[in-house]
C-alpha cells in the first residue's frame, strides 16, 4: 500500500513539474528535486517538527497553518501546495517515500541511473571508474550514480542492483546454484 501512495503522490508531484512549458518542464522538476532534497534535510534536522505534523491527536486544520505560517514564502508555492494536500489526506508519514519516488523519477527522465555495487573485497578508485564504465556501456543511462559497498559473503565477484534489476556474478550465488543441481542429482 505505501508503494502505492507514493507513486499516486510522487507521479501528481512530477506531473505539476513537468506541466510547466515542456522545455521548461525538466528545470522546473530538476529545481523542484533541488527544493525536496532541502526540504528533506530540515526535516531531518528539526525531528520535534516532523513529530507535530505526524502526531494524530492534532487537527489538519492546525498542522495546515503550522505548514503554512512555518514555510509560506520560504518554499516554492508548487511545494506547499503539494504539502498541504498531502496533509489534507493525511498522508504527511509517507513524505518520505512521496519524495524519493519523485527524485527517482525526475533521475529517469534526466537519464540518470542509480547502480548499487556490492563487491566481496574494496575495489580501487581504477576498479570503481571501470564498472562505471562498463555500466555506461551496457545501459541507456547518460550518467550513473553509484554507491559501492562491501559484503564478504559473496566471497568472490559482485551483485548489481539497479531499479529492479539484479545482476548477480558472486561466488556465493554460484556454489549456491552448484548445490541445488547436485542435490537433484539422482543416484542410481
Amino acid at each position: 500500500m505505501a508503494k502505492l501512495v507514493s507513486k499516486t503522490y510522487g507521479e501528481a508531484l512530477f506531473e505539476t513539474a513537468m506541466e510547466a512549458r515542456p522545455l521548461e518542464g525538466a528545470a522546473k522538476a530538476q529545481e523542484l528535486m533541488d527544493e525536496i532534497r532541502q526540504f528533506g534535510e530540515i526535516l531531518k534536522q528539526n525531528p520535534d517538527f516532523d513529530k507535530l505534523m505526524k502526531h494524530p491527536g492534532i487537527p489538519k486544520q492546525e498542522k495546515l497553518q503550522v505548514m503554512e505560517r512555518t514555510f509560506k514564502g520560504r518554499i516554492s508555492e508548487e511545494l506547499l501546495g503539494f504539502l498541504e494536500v498531502v496533509i489534507n489526506k493525511e498522508r504527511y508519514g509517507e513524505l518520505p517515500s512521496i519524495f524519493q519516488y519523485f527524485i527517482d523519477k525526475v533521475k529517469e527522465e534526466q537519464k540518470i541511473g542509480v547502480a548499487y555495487v556490492t563487491t566481496a573485497v574494496e575495489l580501487t578508485a581504477s576498479q570503481k571508474e571501470q564498472v562505471l564504465a562498463r555500466l555506461l556501456q551496457t545501459t541507456s543511462y547518460l550518467k550513473i550514480e553509484t554507491h559501492f559497498s562491501v559484503d564478504a559473503a559473496l566471497i568472490g565477484g559482485m551483485v548489481i542492483r539497479i531499479n529492479d534489476r539484479v545482476v548477480d556474478s558472486s561466488i556465493r550465488t554460484k556454489i549456491s546454484d552448484l548445490t541445488k543441481q547436485l542435490l537433484q542429482i539422482q543416484l542410481g
